[in-house]
């Protein structure tokens, strides 16, 4: 793939969680332990200096162990959370799937959640008339429209959810462990998704516990552990890397 212009750029970004203020132990314990003078805090970087740049039509996968910060990050660039340290620079509009069913209303139907997430990326009300049959049909929920939307099984929530953040094209797709939802079947079509979205243009960040996944959908990888940016480059040989970090993982538990 040719070079193209940086859609998404994170520079040395890094994310800091202050442990043990009073919200965790309690105002009157705070205020009597700020007295005593024994009063600590903690910190704890869930990100540490991350830097990468990701290209139009670029999917970047982003592998690591549960706590490598891979949530954290996304929730990043979406905008969800401010940076602590490092800068960002966005160029598209994003859909994010983070957390499958969050930005819906569990007491509006199918239907009415269906424009309402339009509403919130930003999209007329003409664009989603056109645009509703074909999500849909996609997510496979042609006669649940009109059912509540708390109503639904987590499957069919899963495909609503990426039904519209696919369907509404979107220039910054993030996905955060939503390939693994549903039926085999519904799996390989939101691949196939995923491969049209690509050529279109479209730039992807995808976490997933998948290695295989990843090796088939990413043009680039992103390995982070405990916070911090272990590679990030070559699809096939930072897969690789990453895969025997993980048996010699698995290899020490079992010693242990």
């Amino acid at each position: 793939m040719e070079k193209s212009e940086n859609k998404i750029i994170v520079d040395n970004i890094s994310v800091r969680y202050i442990l043990g203020d009073f919200k965790e132990t309690g105002l009157k314990d705070f205020v009597i332990q700020k007295i005593k003078g024994t009063y600590k805090k903690n910190e704890f970087w869930a990100v540490k200096d991350v830097s990468f740049n990701v290209g139009k039509g670029e999917l970047i996968g982003i592998v690591g162990t549960n706590g490598a910060g891979k949530s954290t990050l996304l929730k990043v660039i979406s905008g969800i959370m401010i940076p602590t340290e490092g800068n960002l620079s966005i160029r598209g509009n994003i859909a994010s799937l983070l957390e499958l069913g969050s930005g819906f209303d569990g007491e509006l139907t199918v239907k009415e959640n269906a424009f309402l997430r339009g509403a919130m990326l930003g999209y007329t009300r003409e664009f989603m008339n056109e645009t509703y049959g074909k999500i849909l049909e996609f997510a496979e929920l042609e006669e649940f429209e009109n059912h509540l939307f708390k109503n639904l099984s987590s499957g069919m929530k899963s495909r609503l959810a990426f039904s519209i953040a696919c369907l509404v094209s979107p220039e910054i797709l993030i996905l955060d462990e939503v390939l693994s939802v549903g039926d085999g079947a519904f799996r390989q079509k939101s691949e196939d998704k995923m491969m049209e979205i690509i050529k279109g243009g479209a730039t992807t960040l995808l976490v997933s516990h998948s290695l295989a996944q990843i090796r088939r959908l990413a043009t680039k990888v992103l390995w982070l552990d405990h916070g911090k940016q272990v590679a990030f480059g070559d699809t096939a040989s930072i897969c690789d890397d990453y895969d025997q970090f993980l048996k010699e993982k698995k290899a020490k538990s079992k010693k242990k």
